[in-house]
């Protein structure tokens, strides 16, 4: 009979109560209750995604089209191309020839375009770039026959110098800073303050002229005459094509090869400049076309920081140790 008993007030402990399994099962329709309203959420915001990314998309086809027509317009109507060309001149700065040749191209095959304006403001640089676009400004000028002219603002010095020779005219202002004709190779010397360290410079190379320039290694005469017979190359290029293009602007015995710079004033003095003016000035009194459109051309900033990281950490490097030729 205890056995019984006992059986029995265990089989009441063990069950659930029909309180218990009741919350249970509100607990389960609560909770699948809530997921579903997350589930059903969570849709209604990717579907408003969606759908304001569609319209995003057919606003910005519509812009696009409509930027097209009236750049079409644009160019259609007489005005004239306006190039910025600011800063070092270099592979990885804004006034690049892989950014400046696309932009000529562009402003020369305008059908509008009455002539091309390059505003200058730059102390030079890479005499590679320079060359370049020199070299493209006048094919596009003999393709297309329309006139170059030149504004400088603050600077037009050495390489800047070398793409304005490809003008038909070059105007400053009176304060201008122009010419700077020459190149130059910079770096430092380490090898006494080593040796008052005590510091051992340990440089193994393949090729005997593998480590030419080194800064922590005394210079080597025959190192030095090749270095310098380059830079006269380089600069004997410059020459041929300031001459080319300043023709018989430049005096006989004008003598501005030299590495000097000049005033405006003083530059149209001896034929590096042809006049004073501004740039409304000569799009409204020379090239008779007083709407000025502006071609220069705009960088992706993540393509810039690729270019940095890549390219940019050798060029740096080398600048430091005073390999790379400058024309400044």
């Amino acid at each position: 009979m205890d056995d019984i008993s006992n059986n029995a007030s265990s089989n009441r402990i063990l069950s659930p109560s029909p309180a218990g399994w009741e919350r249970a099962t509100i607990e389960k329709l609560l909770l699948a209750q809530i997921n579903e309203s997350k589930a059903t959420r969570r849709w209604r915001i990717i579907k408003s995604l969606l759908w304001m990314l569609l319209l995003a998309g057919v606003i910005a086809m519509f812009w696009d089209n409509n930027a097209e027509k009236a750049n079409a317009a644009l160019h259609a109507a007489p005005h004239t191309a306006l190039i910025n060309i600011q800063g070092e001149i270099g592979s990885d700065t804004p006034a690049s020839a892989d950014l400046l040749l696309p932009a000529l191209r562009e402003a020369f095959e305008a059908s509008g375009a009455q002539a091309v304006m390059l505003r200058i403001n730059s102390p030079g640089g890479s005499p590679v770039q320079a060359g370049q676009i020199n070299d493209e400004i006048r094919r596009l000028k003999a393709k297309h026959h329309k006139k170059v002219y030149v504004v400088v603002d603050e600077m037009c010095a050495s390489a800047a110098y070398y793409i304005a020779a490809s003008a038909d005219e070059i105007y400053v202002d009176k304060a201008s800073l122009v010419g700077s004709i020459g190149v130059l190779m910079d770096g430092f010397g380490f090898t006494g303050t080593m040796e008052k360290l005590g510091v051992e410079r340990r440089l193994l190379t393949a090729g005997t002229d593998k480590g030419m320039l080194d800064p922590f290694s005394p210079q080597n005469p025959e190192q030095v005459a090749h270095a310098q017979a380059m830079l006269d190359e380089i600069h004997q290029q410059f020459i041929a094509v300031v001459k080319e293009g300043r023709g018989k602007r430049l005096p006989a015995d004008a003598n501005v090869f030299t590495g000097k710079f000049w005033t405006g004033q003083n530059a149209i003095k001896l034929g590096l400049a042809d006049k004073v003016g501004s740039l409304d000035q000569v799009a409204r009194d020379v090239v008779k076309a007083e709407d000025i459109v502006d071609y220069t051309p705009s960088e992706n900033m993540a393509e810039r920081l690729a270019k940095k990281l890549g390219a940019g950490m050798g060029e740096s490097m080398s600048g430091a140790l005073g390999l790379q030729a400058r024309l400044r």
